[in-house]
């Protein structure tokens, strides 16, 4: 165990399971490769004073966390396309502080990450949930009791029962903190019935038996396009990730270059290949639409594919979703900040995204993200104008 002033870490596989997944095909497929992470403070939120020694002393201690027999025997038995050379490889894993930089300039705080990707890929998820705790600590937010939390997410998944829908937590990178979590999931596991599938935290499905769930982010679409071009970075994402897993873990993300330019590139290969697609920008109904119109185009039943839909989600917009897609296309649900931080404070706007990357014996290259919501567009300017360009995306 690893505990500061009541920020703790307790295992290593406390992550998003898409790190891990990522992680085993950047060692497989690009074990020379670069990146560098950057803090992006969305929500413009004041850091106090001391800030950041803080989230720098909990930093440091990380490198005391190490994978235990037992986690690794978890991966083993759940994860069977996780093969053993990457589970002794995890075991032998420690995280490196000095990849992290840690600056503060009165309420300002900059973080950022530097080094091989198959190393750094690990950080972006603590750093956040750590920025998240280390922020209520310090600014003296409590949250709500402990009772409180259970009979909030009793309540929510009853409601998800009575709708019929399946509903994870994705909740881990903007947590309110790891005890609220724990409370989170273990209410859900009590009262979550048949709603309750599972949880993107490797960490909490060890310790409640649930599915660890995820897939890849972001960051892989954006290396490839670092790696082979705009143009092709679809394409080879989704052909390397099948090179990797083989029919495992088929579920695409959509939007990093839009969902346009995806359906476009997506074809009758990938389609049928892949289980479903990921939304996490943009308007939902839209998004089901086009996926609909796609796989019909393509002469596949929707009623065959699913979508998973993780873009700021509560009831209310879960129920309008799955009431348009009744019948039309399977759905389920990934549900983050609402379960994991509706704890009576507003929860923070904060990600950390990949701005460079450096393929093996090549240059460092800016990297971008053009989702379907034009304010999370993440990267430099001239860079998002060129791809946009290239891409042929008018706005």
């Amino acid at each position: 165990m690893i505990t500061n002033n009541s920020v703790s870490l307790l295992s290593i596989l406390d992550n998003d399971f898409y790190k891990f997944t990522m992680q085993y095909a950047v060692v497989k497929l690009f074990p020379g490769a670069q990146a560098r992470y950057q803090f992006i403070n969305r929500g413009g939120h004041a850091f106090p004073e001391g800030f950041a020694e803080n989230l720098r002393r909990t930093v440091d201690s990380m490198s005391g966390l190490r994978l235990s027999n037992e986690e690794k025997e978890f991966l083993r038995k759940n994860c069977p396309y996780l093969d053993p050379t990457y589970l002794d490889f995890l075991q032998g894993y420690r995280y490196d502080p000095s990849e992290v930089t840690i600056e503060q300039s009165g309420a300002d705080l900059s973080v950022s990450v530097s080094g091989y990707w198959y190393r750094t890929i690990l950080w972006e998820v603590p750093l956040l949930f750590l920025i998240s705790e280390w922020y209520y600590r310090l600014i003296d937010q409590p949250p709500v009791s402990d009772d409180e939390i259970v009979a909030i997410n009793k309540d929510k998944f009853e409601k998800y029962n009575d709708l019929g829908v399946t509903v994870a937590d994705f909740g881990t990178r903007r947590r309110y903190s790891y005890h609220v979590q724990q409370k989170v999931i273990e209410s859900l596991s009590r009262f979550g019935g048949k709603s309750f599938v599972g949880t993107s935290n490797v960490h909490f499905a060890m310790l409640h038996n649930t599915r660890p769930i995820g897939t890849h982010a972001h960051e892989w679409f954006m290396f490839h396009a670092a790696r082979y071009g705009f143009k092709m970075a679809n394409t080879m994402s989704l052909e390397h990730w099948v090179d990797v897993y083989r029919g495992d873990l088929g579920i695409a993300l959509s939007d990093t270059y839009t969902t346009d330019v995806f359906f476009a590139q997506f074809d009758k290969k990938f389609s049928k290949l892949f289980d479903g697609v990921r939304h996490d920008s943009g308007d939902p109904i839209e998004f089901a639409e086009k996926t609909i119109a796609h796989y019909k185009g393509l002469g596949i039943n929707p009623l065959y594919k699913t979508i998973i839909f993780s873009d700021s989600l509560n009831y209310e917009k879960v129920a309008v979703i799955a009431e348009y897609c009744k019948n039309k296309i399977g759905v389920s649900f990934g549900i983050g900040t609402n379960l994991t931080n509706d704890v009576g404070v507003k929860p923070m706007n904060i990600v950390m995204k990949l701005i460079e990357a450096k393929p093996e014996n090549m240059e460092w290259e800016p990297t971008v993200k053009l989702s379907d919501e034009k304010g999370k567009y993440t990267g430099e300017p001239r860079m998002i104008e060129l791809a946009k360009a290239i891409l042929g995306i008018q706005e």
